[in-house]
């Protein structure tokens, strides 16, 4: 008799534990948001948690992280988890990509951690731009990379990279920044291609110049600007290219009709690039 009751106790569990676990991982997936303290990532975890998300905040800065995990806990209701790191610290990006990786209730990630750095490419140390080049290129796609393969596996999943339209202006003279910015939309375009297939949305959001922090801390005086648009306008706006699925969302331009035939025109290049020869006006050169 005591066997047999052990064994439906057992059964019980077993079948209450199978139920939580459904519960839990159909509920709004939490969102893991990167450079969370302030400016566009700490909007965005306002946004979510006001969506019912539950959130990992990540950036250096823990008390002014606690202060916004404080608050949207009281607001919304939500859990939120801290993780304070350095995102060019090797072994704290690593600490980062293991509970992005190993908590499956996480199913949204916002890549939003980056800098700039003063001055113009004779003026920035190699230093200065390996740094930037770390965060604001390789730690974004180390963590797209270690949520992959549970994304792939689960059939869902997003990944929210914010790049900037410097990424199509080299004319703006921020070269080094721009072109970590291109590598941001670059990739996105191509996780788009090979994962969307696979259940999995990758979103691309182009800035134009935000009022955050990072001017100030790139020796930039924000104020100078002839148009920066505010932080909260611009995450409601990248959020509204989010529900919508679109691949790549630039807030800040009038005319989306722009930015289609940009990109019908490189679409129309594709098939001549496949080429045995150099084009004419090559060889007549020779």
């Amino acid at each position: 008799m005591m066997a047999l009751m052990i064994a439906i106790m057992t059964t019980v569990m077993n079948k209450h534990d199978r139920i939580l676990k459904e519960i839990h991982m159909t509920a709004d997936p939490s969102v893991l948001i990167t450079g969370a303290s302030a400016g566009i990532g700490a909007m965005y975890a306002d946004r979510f948690a006001r969506r019912g998300h539950s959130l990992v905040l990540v950036a250096r800065d823990r008390d002014r992280m606690e202060a916004i995990a404080e608050r949207l806990r009281r607001e919304a209701g939500v859990t939120v988890d801290i993780l304070p790191a350095d995102l060019t610290n090797s072994a704290e990006l690593a600490q980062v990509e293991a509970r992005w990786r190993d908590d499956e209730h996480i199913g949204i990630l916002v890549n939003n951690a980056g800098a700039s750095v003063a001055g113009s490419f004779a003026d920035q140390s190699p230093d200065d731009l390996a740094a930037l080049i770390s965060l604001n290129t390789t730690a974004l796609t180390r963590l797209a990379s270690a949520v992959t393969p549970r994304f792939v596996q689960a059939g869902k999943g997003a990944i929210i990279n914010i790049g900037s339209v410097v990424g199509l202006a080299p004319e703006f003279g921020l070269a080094v920044y721009g072109a970590t910015k291109a590598f941001v939309l670059f990739l996105t375009q191509g996780l788009h291609l090979e994962l969307g297939p696979k259940g999995i949305y990758a979103q691309a959001v182009l800035p134009s110049a935000t009022r955050t922090e990072i001017w100030a801390r790139s020796g930039r005086d924000v104020n100078t600007l002839p148009a920066v648009m505010e932080v909260d306008e611009l995450v409601d706006a990248a959020l509204v290219g989010y529900d919508r699925r679109e691949t790549v969302t630039i807030p800040p331009l009038p005319d989306a009709e722009q930015w289609s035939t940009f990109d019908a025109a490189r679409l129309a290049m594709l098939p001549n690039f496949m080429q045995a020869h150099a084009a004419e006006r090559y060889r007549n050169a020779a």
